[in-house]
């Protein structure tokens, strides 16, 4: 009788000696890593590649085989193109871009913090830059010639402005994200209005500049095209310029190449950055 009633009882529930383990399901990465995927995806691309150029699926003169671009690289490291070594060429672009880059961030970080405490600041300056911020480099471009003319100035101009604008929408967003409750905690425990800005406000919004940071420089490089169309005689980007008007597909892939690999090492750069300022970001 004990036996049976034993057999049709239900499982006892667990004791604090032996609890029930639950098991919680990732969402998202979850911290997974992606390196592999990355790398063979790569290999994958390349490999089509080698395969559509072997099958002339594509005439050459259109898309040159890898070993091709391959070759061309190494004839311009030993040789340069259009009057300048490969290195004139990364280092007058490098050069353009480093400026932009430190020009947008010296203005656009400030205004940025500025427009999102400030409403009056937001008022005057939102305006002009989201009326901008759409327009491609290009639309502007001519303006730049007649105003600032040929030289330099021009194209770090136009580089600084298609990058200011998204570091400084990012700078406000990391302002106006920032909870009330950490601000009212801070001033009930006596933060004077500096203290404030710099140990709430500012940890708060970096994680946004940085992104914003992240997201100008590549706007900057993808302008970069169109910033060396005005007289220049060095950079990757007249090199491209230039190779197009002979059709030299080889040497485009070479500059393309080029730029993707400097992109890449400055988007690695912010990253590695990101994680010595924020290392809390994605972890909450």
């Amino acid at each position: 009788m004990t036996d049976l009633a034993s057999r049709g009882a239900p499982h006892a529930a667990p004791t604090a000696a032996h609890p029930k383990r639950v098991r919680l399901h990732p969402f998202g990465l979850d911290g997974a890593p992606t390196l592999l995927i990355s790398l063979t995806t790569g290999a994958a691309l390349i490999g089509l590649w080698f395969l559509v150029s072997w099958l002339r699926l594509v005439p050459p003169l259109f898309l040159p085989g890898p070993e091709e671009v391959l070759t061309q690289f190494l004839a311009i490291l030993d040789d340069g193109y259009a009057g300048a070594t490969l290195g004139e060429h990364v280092s007058a672009s490098l050069f353009r871009i480093s400026t932009a880059a430190l020009l947008a961030a010296s203005f656009g970080i400030p205004l940025g913090l500025a427009m999102g405490l400030n409403r009056w600041v937001k008022g005057v300056f939102d305006t002009p830059i989201e009326f901008y911020w759409p327009l491609p480099p290009l639309a502007y471009l001519p303006l730049m010639i007649i105003w600032l003319g040929i030289g330099e100035l021009s194209k770090i101009v136009l580089l600084t402005l298609a990058m200011f604008a998204p570091i400084c929408l990012s700078a406000q967003a990391g302002v106006r994200s920032l909870p009330i409750e950490r601000v009212n905690a801070a001033l009930s425990l006596g933060a004077t209005r500096w203290q404030l800005f710099l140990d709430i406000v500012l940890p708060s919004a970096l994680p946004e500049i940085l992104t914003g940071l992240r997201i100008g420089i590549g706007v900057g490089w993808s302008t970069l095209v169109a910033a060396e169309l005005i007289a220049a005689t060095r950079g990757i980007g007249f090199m491209i310029m230039s190779a197009s008007h002979f059709l030299a597909a080889d040497v485009v892939f070479v500059g393309i190449g080029v730029i993707a690999a400097w992109a890449f090492a400055f988007s690695y750069g912010m990253r590695l950055l990101e994680r010595a300022l924020v290392p809390w970001k994605g972890k909450s």
